[in-house]
Formats: C-alpha cells, sequence, structure tokens
C-alpha cells in the first residue's frame, strides 16, 4: 500500500497517541515522562497549524507516523528557528517513512520563511541521527546528561539545517 502524507486533523489524535505513547512509556526517545490523553492530543494538534504545522502518513486509513515543527524558544528573537519532531510506528520503521516526513515537514518549514530548523535527539537514537544527515542536517552539538529517563541520565544530540 502507497504511503501518503497530509496536515495532521483532530481525527488523527488517537492515532497519533498511539504512537507518541509507545515512545513515552519505553524509550527514550522523547522525554516526556507521562503519555498523553485525548484532550492533550488535541490541544497539541490545535498548536500545530498555521506557521507550525503537523503532518500524518498514512497508509490507507493507518497512521504509520507524524512529524512536526514547533517554536524553538519562546524568546522573540528566536522567531525565525523552529525544531522538528519526527515519529514512526514501531511496525512502520525502516521503509522510508521517516524520511519522506522529515522531508517535507523541512520543505514547509521554507514555504513559511523559517531561516533554520534544529533537532533536538535523544543519546542513543542513532536511526534519527542518521535521518536527519541524511535530510541535510549537520551536528552542531552535545548536552550532556541533561536528561533522566528509565533510570538513566540522558545526552541531547544538537543538529541544524539552514533554510
Amino acid at each position: 500500500m502507497t504511503v501518503s502524507i497530509r496536515p495532521v486533523i483532530s481525527a488523527d489524535a488517537e492515532g497519533l497517541r498511539a504512537i507518541y505513547n509507545v515512545e513515552v512509556l519505553d524509550s527514550t526517545v522523547t522525554m516526556d515522562l507521562v503519555a498523553r490523553t485525548l484532550d492533550e492530543q488535541l490541544a497539541w494538534i490545535d498548536r500545530h497549524g498555521g506557521a507550525h504545522p503537523a503532518i500524518v502518513a498514512h497508509e490507507g486509513p493507518a497512521i504509520v507516523g507524524f512529524a512536526s515543527l514547533s517554536p524553538w524558544r519562546d524568546r522573540p528573537a528566536y522567531r525565525g528557528t523552529v525544531e522538528n519532531s519526527v515519529y514512526v510506528a514501531r511496525t512502520a520503521q525502516g521503509r522510508g517513512i521517516g524520511r519522506l516526513l522529515l522531508s517535507q515537514i523541512v520543505q514547509l518549514g521554507a514555504e513559511h520563511g523559517f531561516h533554520t530548523c534544529m533537532a533536538r535527539i535523544a543519546g542513543g537514537n542513532d536511526a534519527s541521527v542518521r535521518l536527519h544527515i541524511t535530510c541535510g542536517f549537520e551536528l552542531v552539538g552535545v548536552e550532556r546528561q541533561v536528561g533522566r529517563k528509565l533510570n538513566r541520565w540522558i545526552d541531547v544530540t544538537v543538529m541544524q539545517r539552514m533554510l
């Protein structure tokens, strides 16, 4: 079946939660510690319209991944910078869906007039680092032991792509 990309809609909330909450509970891919509720996911969707979009990858009715842009920081001088997030369902990984999502969300960032896109990747997530390199991101640093999850300290790799 063909994978298609489209903007996120409210009806996607449960599909997004199914992908995201697995990573919250079982991995260090995200530094969130508590699974999202339906209301929290709907609020997230509401925040990801306009200049800071979210997109979903789907095969037929099944959501197999999503990506988003978020403000990098809340201070006005950082308005030209965004941070990307990409999540692919574990059952759909290794099929190029992450690359498709990241390429599209970066393109949307450029179309919205952003200057640069940042990625913060939890230590040990080598697949995400490789994905970002493939999509033109460069390593700009490593934040040492800035997160604590699953009883260990986690480094965060910082990558950047000029738009």
